[in-house]
This record gives structure tokens, C-alpha cells and sequence, in this order.
């Protein structure tokens, strides 16, 4: 029985093109740091620090530990030197990156629904971003109002899609069973991932992402328009709940 949906973001209520995104935003955000550090080594350690978080299986870090330590160990300045900066780019450029996603009023309706119709629901997005990142995307897909009990961000998260510790850990937060959550997303891995500890899964069609491999069960599947129309019949993935 379905008591939490957990939502993702990027693709799923925010619609976008993942890759071409975070190839824009290393574009901007590389030349900002030229003053400090040359934008290639600070790519370089960017993408190392990243690839250490979805790598890391450390509960004692968070996310966040686990890149300024990659990160800073890789460049020849001190936190102190380039984080003002990195917090300005987010604060006041990172917005501007809006154009680069496709808003639908249907994710309004879709979240405001579960929430009427009972479910507790929370934003599962990949916790590679800062807050401040996240929540200009929250912003974005025009669901800031929302009560979501959590949403998952690279201060607090311990780990990162598409390891199951990840999906554990947001059951330990929320203190539900795996079998009471359904994952909503667009990633055949790491949304899709979910259903190993037991959650339903809900594959969003329009911008799916399949690496190929490994190919995890998906319940049910449609648009998301197809979704909303199930949540509010109570039929499809909702049938039982």
C-alpha cells in the first residue's frame, strides 16, 4: 500500500534535458573561478569530487564532506578562497539557468493532489547540489509551496542515486517501510533502483534516461500526465492504496 510518493526532480516534475543542463552550467560556472584557480583544473576537481559522492558508501559523511574533501584536496586554494564564490554563482547566477528546463503547471497538480488525496510526499532528487541549487529548481517546477517532509540535498544526504542506501536512508528519515513508498522518476537506474529494498516504482516518460544496465523492475510506467490521471482515479500503481 502506497503511503509516501517520493518525487524526483530533474526530468520528472521539473522536464529537462539532464545532460545538456549540467553541460551549461559547468559552461558558466568554470569562467567565474578563472580569478582564483584555472576553470580546467577547477573542472577536473569538480567532476572528481562529484564522482567521489555517488561513489561513497561512508554513512558517517554527508555528501557534502565527501566533495569539499575530494574537491579541495585536488586545488591549490583554501575553502575560504573559492566558496564565496561558488555561493555568489548559486545565489545569483544559478537562477538565470531557469530557460534551460521546460515548467509544466502539471507538477503543481500533481503534488497538490497527493497531498490531498493523503500521501506523504518528499522530493528524491540526486543530492550532488547544494541547497541552494535545488531549491532554485523546486522553484522552478512551481511546487516551492509545497509541504514536502524532506528533500533530499548534499548537506544532509549520506548518499546518492543509484545505491539502495540511498533509498534506505529516506525510509529512516520518514521511519516507513520501503513497502509503503512509491519512486516517481525518469532514470531507469537511479530512480528505478528503488525497487531493490522493496519500494513501487513509476517510470515519468519524456525524457527518459537508460544507461542500459542494470535494469530494475518498474510497476508502471506513462507521462506524466498519465500519472496524475492514475493518482486522482486511484487506478494503475494507486489501485491497492
Amino acid at each position: 500500500m502506497v503511503k509516501v510518493i517520493l518525487f524526483d526532480l530533474d526530468g520528472t516534475l521539473l522536464p529537462m534535458d539532464t545532460e545538456a543542463f549540467v553541460e551549461n552550467y559547468i559552461k558558466e560556472l568554470a569562467p567565474r573561478v578563472a580569478h582564483i584557480i584555472d576553470p580546467k583544473k577547477f573542472v577536473q576537481a569538480l567532476w572528481a569530487g562529484t564522482e567521489a559522492m555517488i561513489k561513497n558508501k561512508d554513512h558517517q559523511k554527508t555528501n557534502e564532506a565527501v566533495f569539499e574533501e575530494t574537491f579541495l584536496s585536488l586545488i591549490p586554494v583554501t575553502k575560504e578562497e573559492i566558496w564565496p564564490t561558488l555561493d555568489a554563482f548559486y545565489e545569483k547566477v544559478f537562477p538565470g539557468f531557469s530557460h534551460m528546463s521546460e515548467p509544466t503547471p502539471l507538477a503543481k497538480e500533481v503534488v497538490e493532489e497527493a497531498v490531498e488525496k493523503g500521501y506523504r510526499v518528499a522530493i528524491a532528487t540526486n543530492p550532488v547540489f547544494p541547497r541552494a541549487a535545488i531549491n532554485h529548481r523546486v522553484n522552478w517546477a512551481g511546487i516551492s509551496h509545497i509541504p514536502f517532509e524532506l528533500v533530499t540535498v548534499y548537506e544532509e544526504s549520506v548518499y546518492t542515486k543509484p545505491h539502495t542506501e540511498y533509498y534506505k536512508h529516506i525510509c529512516d528519515q520518514l521511519e516507513v517501510n520501503p513497502d509503503d513508498c512509491l519512486m516517481v522518476g525518469n532514470d531507469k537506474q537511479e530512480d528505478m533502483s528503488a525497487s531493490a529494498i522493496g519500494m513501487k516504482t513509476y517510470l515519468v516518460e519524456g525524457h527518459v534516461i537508460d544507461r542500459g544496465a542494470p535494469q530494475f523492475t518498474i510497476d508502471d510506467n506513462g507521462t506524466l500526465e498519465d500519472f496524475y490521471e492514475d493518482l486522482k482515479n486511484g487506478s494503475g500503481v494507486f489501485q491497492y492504496s
